[in-house]
This record gives C-alpha cells, sequence and structure tokens, in this order.
C-alpha cells in the first residue's frame, strides 16, 4: 500500500514538534496512531503494539538529533550531564526492549496508559528540588548513569525517547525547565539507537511481512523521522518562548490526553 506511506510523514509533523517543545521523540503520540494503522498496511494484530513502539523509537533517533542541535545551538543542552547518562541510556534501552518483546501487546497497552498517568501526576503535582532552577547546574556522577539505565529500559518497554522521566528528573536536580528539554533531547538518541536495534535483533523471525527489520516497519519510522526534522526546530521556539511552568503543565497535560487515547 505504497500510495498511503503519506499518513507517516504528517504524524511526523506531530511527533518534531512535540519533541522539540517537550524533549521528547513524539513516541507517546505516535504510539496510539500507529496501533490503528499498521493492520491496514498489513501487520497482523498480535505484532502491531510492537511495532508500534519499534517503528516509534527507530524514528525517534532523526526527531531527538534535529530537536537537539536546536536546542544546542540555543546553549540548552548539557551536555556533560548526556555523556555522564549514556552508558546506562544504551544498556537500559537494549534490555528493555529484550522485554518488551517477551509481552503479549495487551499488556505493553496498558504499561503505556499506566506511565502515561503516573508521569502526568508527577510533572503536575511535583517540583524542582530547592525551588527555582540554576542556569549553570549540569548533573553528574555515577547516580546520572543508574538513572539513565532505569530511563532506558522504561523508554523501551513504552515506546518513547525518555523525555518524560529525562526532563522531571532533571528539574528534580535543579535545571531549569528549558534546558532540560535540551539535554532529554540529546538523551533521546541513544534511547532510540539502542532500543530500535533491541527490537530489530529480539523479534522472532518473520515477525513482519515486507518493509521491516524485526519489529520496526521502515515506511513508517523513515517517513515519520525525515518529517519530524523538519518539524522540530519549531517545537524548540515555542520551547523557548513559554515560560518554565507553563512548560511544565503543557507537558502534564499532555501525558493525560495520550493516556486516554491508548486506553479508548
Amino acid at each position: 500500500m505504497i500510495e498511503g506511506w503519506w499518513v507517516f510523514p504528517l504524524l511526523g509533523l506531530a511527533a518534531g514538534v512535540l519533541a522539540g517543545l517537550l524533549g521528547i521523540g513524539g513516541g507517546l503520540v505516535l504510539i496510539g496512531a500507529l496501533v490503528w494503522l499498521l493492520p491496514v498496511y498489513g501487520i497482523p494484530e498480535s505484532a502491531a503494539m510492537h511495532a508500534a513502539l519499534a517503528s516509534s523509537l527507530a524514528s525517534i533517533v532523526l526527531t531527538a538529533s534535529s530537536s537537539a542541535r536546536s536546542h544546542h545551538r540555543r546553549g540548552s543542552v548539557l551536555w556533560p550531564t548526556v555523556a555522564w547518562m549514556v552508558p546506562g541510556l544504551v544498556l537500559g534501552g537494549w534490555l528493555g526492549s529484550l522485554v518488551a518483546v517477551a509481552l503479549q501487546g495487551e499488556v505493553l497497552r496498558w504499561c503505556v496508559a499506566l506511565y502515561c498517568f503516573v508521569v502526568a501526576a508527577q510533572v503536575a503535582f511535583g517540583g524542582p528540588r530547592g525551588g527555582a532552577g540554576q542556569p549553570g547546574l549540569a548533573p553528574v556522577g555515577w547516580p546520572m548513569t543508574a538513572a539513565g539505565g532505569g530511563i532506558g529500559a522504561i523508554s523501551a518497554v513504552v515506546g518513547i525517547g525518555g523525555g518524560s522521566m529525562t526532563v522531571p528528573l532533571l528539574v528534580w536536580r535543579g535545571v531549569v525547565p528549558v534546558r532540560a528539554v535540551g539535554t532529554s533531547s540529546a538523551c533521546g538518541i541513544f534511547i532510540g539507537l539502542a532500543s530500535a536495534a533491541g527490537y530489530a535483533v529480539h523479534a522472532p523471525a518473520g515477525a513482519l511481512p515486507a518493509h521491516a527489520v524485526g519489529y520496526v516497519y521502515l515506511p513508517a519510522a523513515i517517513g515519520i523521522a525525515f518529517a519530524s526534522v523538519l518539524a522540530a526546530p519549531l517545537g524548540t521556539r515555542l520551547a523557548h518562548a513559554i515560560s518554565g511552568t507553563a512548560l511544565k503543565r503543557v507537558f502534564a497535560v499532555f501525558m493525560v490526553l495520550v493516556g486516554i487515547s491508548v486506553l479508548l
């Protein structure tokens, strides 16, 4: 159904704006759409959830790269923090994909929905430690590596770039919200790489029909990725134009809406 592949770039535009605005790869909003769309393209119902997660994670690599580049130009990526988190993010993403492949699609759907509600509550009712963020603060050390491991593993199971965990973590550590978003975008690159590779390698032989590598459905991953790259800078500009408090509120509302949509 090549004539219908134009739908994936449209999804990519939405993912790109969300990546720049909220520090996520748009994965959560993509999953709900892909679970419904992929069976139309010949993906078996039993594999649709896994394929949606894997394809979303694969697209996040380019989406997060574009977002991180835009934030870097504005000085919003804390690279020392990224460097400490990367080993944990990669290992966690790889192992998390192995766990996800072993789970039933219905279990994964509930994992995604419940995760959205928990994070929305945390962002809405939590707060940064010690009050306002410190512009020059860049958290480093082995605790950040360990946190990266947990973030990578959970991200692989729910198909996201980890922004909904990385952003609150950094804000709690005293990082100003816009820099937390930029740093999260850079972390999402490594989560996407490790997790998508895991879904491709760990998938059973012949899990999907043509145009797929393991559970990664290439038309969806590529179409979404390239369109999202074009849209991510717009989200970045919006993030820098919105106050830190408003950005957190947008983030929390977004998570609630996605959780409801996944359940429905």
